[in-house]
């Protein structure tokens, strides 16, 4: 029985402005960290999409928006004492409803009339302004977020709360839909603000507070989508015997799952049955309702049960095989697929480089042709081909400028996912080609790919790849996964060859505008490691080139000694047919030249060729 409260409790609903304008929070020491993962992040921004627009129409004024239906985001517990709010349960959904304000905050900036949400993200007393989330620690970050300058924040020795805002935000910029950045904008800013509505339970004492949440999450009173779904699947299997069994045997794969993070178990039903089952997915207008991949995603357990003939589970021994071949088989799968995702596996390589990029629809493509039939070699190089056709899919976006946001892509990635559904190997492998072949974004389509805000996650990961494949290809021992940690020591930063000196280019360039566009470009950047790279500052190229040769093979590229006795970059220069050449000084002509060979090297790297190499 849980404990008596001492006081009433007090509960109601509350827009997220009437949680949010001028209050403040805070959390006790002992509170856990802000842990959201880009899944969370980018779910949430779907649903709330999702909903937005079935309400939402063009032809709609923004008085209208009051006759929108709500969005229910869960509940909060808060200990009221002293005073002051302490968040006991729900501090992760009130940080990402703060992340997302100060993005549509800096989203506005170019907006003629702004919807003003800075209310809902600090206050402000005698000229000093403090979070609505008031947690020391996380207020530089915040203030470099909400000023717009993320690129700033220094994540050396950074706590996992700060390091995750950041990574968060970036989610953010990366997931929010392109259609409602438009008119589309101030109508979503105000739903969200009105129309999103959270239980807030206030409590007037910690003890109180956390039995509330105790007897709220006790995993004894409510059963899981995961639970539920088995007891469903076991109760039409016939004989106590079989169902012994199989409830071992699911035992054993949960386990299993639960060892790579606790929502896994959740996240490969997900994934499972999108990838095998699902033939239909939500339209975005209004009025419109939730098909077989939003269910899925949502309540997994509820769409087995509703469509079991379509999954073909008619008679108790379906039941059985579902279970004992089919969650046995592609739990197996995922498992290996996720192990991958983690720690770099040269067997899986691309799975590695996606999951870098954050793409996590790579999980229901990955399982999309596999068979239970299909043998571990036949798997294994359907997984590769797969995952091979989402790398050149993601850099080729990458180098023309588009988005990898979720709703940008989800529609595509749900088609292909229908297309090459149990396909063969030589099937797979043909169309995974055609589709590429067909692909309107290409290296060749954009020379002028440069670093900016919103790219710089992606483009350090492109330079990571360039880099670590020279390196291989000329026998030097190098890390992928080394290029991209940002939790080593000495990370490695993007360094601009050129140090932001307009001055020292006026020989070239007549405004500083068309000198910070060609300095960020990609030709005129390289991977140092932190530190190293502060330690250049502002030098003259000819003094940084000097510090450039005792560092990665891209860098040292640019140094004549590099192409002295040094037999297998030249074999590799000859034998590729790349225009590598040092470069003594960095003119315009220089960084003009270097751009090219960088493209160069990535139609290399994200060539179509890998699919003939998979059937070799």
């Amino acid at each position: 029985m849980p404990k008596e409260i001492a006081i009433q409790i007090q509960g109601k609903e509350r827009t997220v402005s009437e949680l949010l304008k001028a209050k403040k929070y805070s959390i006790d020491y002992y509170q856990r960290e802000y842990r959201w993962e880009t899944k969370h992040i980018s779910e949430l921004i779907e649903d709330l999409a999702n909903k937005f627009f079935s309400y939402y129409d063009k032809k709609h004024t923004l008085p209208q928006v009051g006759n929108y239906g709500n969005y229910f985001l869960g509940s909060i517990v808060i200990s009221h004492k002293e005073g002051e709010n302490f968040i006991v349960d729900g501090q992760q959904r009130l940080t990402s409803l703060t992340l997302l304000l100060i993005y549509l905050n800096n989203l506005q900036k170019a907006h003629p009339k702004p919807v003003d949400v800075k209310d809902l993200v600090f206050s402000e007393v005698y000229g000093e302004k403090s979070f609505n989330i008031d947690i020391d620690e996380r207020t530089a970050c915040m203030e470099a977020l909400y000023s717009d300058r993320k690129e700033q924040i220094d994540l050396t020795d950074a706590s996992e709360s700060v390091r995750n805002l950041v990574n968060r935000y970036t989610d953010i910029e990366e997931n929010f839909p392109e259609e409602l950045k438009g008119d589309a904008l101030p109508y979503f800013i105000w739903w969200l603000q009105q129309k999103v509505v959270l239980v807030e339970i206030i409590a007037f004492s910690d003890e109180d507070a956390y039995t509330i949440f105790e007897t709220m999450n006790d995993r004894g009173l409510s059963l899981s989508p995961t639970d539920m779904l088995k007891g469903y699947l076991l109760a039409n299997v016939n004989g106590t015997n079989n169902k012994d069994e199989l409830n071992e045997l699911w035992k054993e794969r949960l386990y299993d799952l639960i060892k790579i993070s606790k929502e896994e178990e959740a996240d490969f039903f997900k994934a499972w049955l999108r990838a095998q089952y699902a033939e239909t997915i939500r339209e975005r207008k209004k009025g419109a309702t939730n098909k077989d991949f939003d269910i899925i995603g949502t309540v997994f357990h509820k769409w087995v049960r509703d469509e079991h003939v379509k999954i073909g589970l008619n008679r108790p021994e379906d039941y059985r095989d579902f279970i004992q071949r089919q969650f046995t088989y592609f739990s197996n799968y995922y498992i290996t697929i996720r192990q991958a995702a983690i720690k770099f596996n040269r067997d899986f390589e691309y799975i590695f480089y996606n999951a870098s990029n954050y793409f996590t629809l790579q999980y229901p493509l990955l399982l999309a042709p596999l068979t239970v039939e299909d043998d571990p070699e036949t798997a294994k190089k359907k997984i590769r081909l797969v995952s091979g056709f989402i790398d050149i899919f993601i850099a080729r976006r990458v180098w023309n400028f588009r988005t990898l946001g979720y709703s940008s892509i989800v529609y595509t990635m749900f088609n292909l996912m229908k297309e090459i559904r149990g396909k063969g190997v030589p099937e797979l492998a043909a169309l995974l080609h055609r589709r590429v072949n067909e692909m309107e974004d290409t290296f060749d389509s954009n020379d002028r790919l440069r670093i900016h805000q919103q790219n710089h996650y992606y483009i350090h990961r492109m330079l990571a790849r360039i880099t670590n494949y020279i390196e291989l290809q000329c026998g030097i021992e190098s890390s992928y996964a080394t290029y991209i940690d940002s939790n080593i020591k000495r990370p490695f930063e993007v360094e601009h060859i050129w140090a932001d000196k307009f001055d020292r280019h006026r020989d070239e360039f007549s405004h500083p505008t068309d000198f910070a566009d060609y300095r960020n470009r990609i030709g005129g950047l390289v991977l140092l490691p932190k530190g190293f790279n502060q330690s250049l500052n502002d030098d003259e190229y000819e003094t940084k080139v000097q510090a450039y040769f005792g560092q990665n093979l891209l860098a040292r590229s640019l140094k004549p000694q590099c192409y002295q006795n040094n037999p297998a970059f030249l074999q590799y220069i000859q034998r590729s047919g790349l225009t590598f050449k040092p470069h003594p000084h960095f003119k315009k002509v220089d960084l003009d030249e270097r751009q090219e060979l960088y493209r160069q090297i990535c139609k290399q790297i994200w060539s179509s060729d890998r699919f003939e190499n998979e059937l070799k």
